[in-house]
């Protein structure tokens, strides 16, 4: 069978370079309950308060740089295509230190704080630079006069499903990474990694929820730890 890699992120890899991670110890959101900044019912009750959450969410991407581990995922991307094999990157977090990194082939399964859509017309644009709390920020497609972020918020179907199934339909070798393994469907694609017969690989601070004895499992903090994880994994393929 064709090597085909297929790595996921979540939010322990970005903590390292101090983004903030989904839930703090108390069970919020950065402050929030997630009820309250992550629904449509929470942008259809009071759009402006979520507007101004997510504005603030956005700006404080300026304030974080890609970490060690970041660099060295985008490194074993690097190699896999110089040496022809697939490395797709599916990553369940919405900021931009993937890119910033240098990956590519890269799928935001819950979206992207960069980015802005529409609701009426579904136009989707990049934009990074208004950041203004109190300032909407109309469509240029169709004129609508607000464009939300482009976020899944809980009860909205994550995005690139389709082409999430497509990569993990071939991949031999998964690396799970800096994720809690609680949040489906991506905690169910290390169980579908396994059940393909592809190895796995787990780096985390604590076991996940999904993990299992047959993964090989690197605990500490991915800044830390990837760097010498992906020698040891481009070592065993070969390039």
């Amino acid at each position: 069978m064709k090597t085909q890699i297929v790595i996921l992120t979540g939010a322990g890899i970005s903590a390292d370079s101090g983004v903030a991670t989904f839930r703090d110890h108390g069970g919020l959101w950065e402050g929030h309950r997630p009820e309250e900044v992550a629904t449509p019912q929470a942008w259809a009750a009071d759009p402006a308060m979520v507007w101004r959450f997510y504005q603030m969410r956005r700006a404080s991407l300026k304030d974080v740089e890609p970490n060690p581990g970041h660099f060295a995922i985008a490194e074993l991307q690097r190699r896999a295509k110089t040496a022809g094999v697939p490395c797709t990157l599916v990553t369940q977090n919405v900021d931009d230190l993937h890119e910033r990194a240098g990956s590519t082939d890269l799928l935001h399964m819950h979206g992207e704080l960069v980015k802005l859509r529409c609701e009426r017309c579904d136009h989707h644009e990049t934009n990074d630079h208004d950041l203004e709390g109190d300032r909407w920020i109309p469509c240029r497609s169709c004129g609508y006069e607000k464009l939300r972020p482009d976020i899944v918020w809980f009860g909205e179907i994550p995005f690139h499903l389709d082409r999430i199934e497509e990569v993990m339909a071939g991949c031999t070798q998964f690396l799970s990474v800096g994720t809690s393994g609680v949040v489906y469907p991506a905690a169910g694609l290390l169980h579908l990694a396994r059940s393909r017969g592809a190895e796995t690989w787990v780096n985390s601070l604590d076991p996940p929820e999904n993990m299992d004895a047959r993964d090989r499992f690197f605990p500490g903090r991915g800044a830390e730890v990837l760097p010498g994880l992906v020698e040891e994994f481009c070592s065993e393929l070969g390039f």
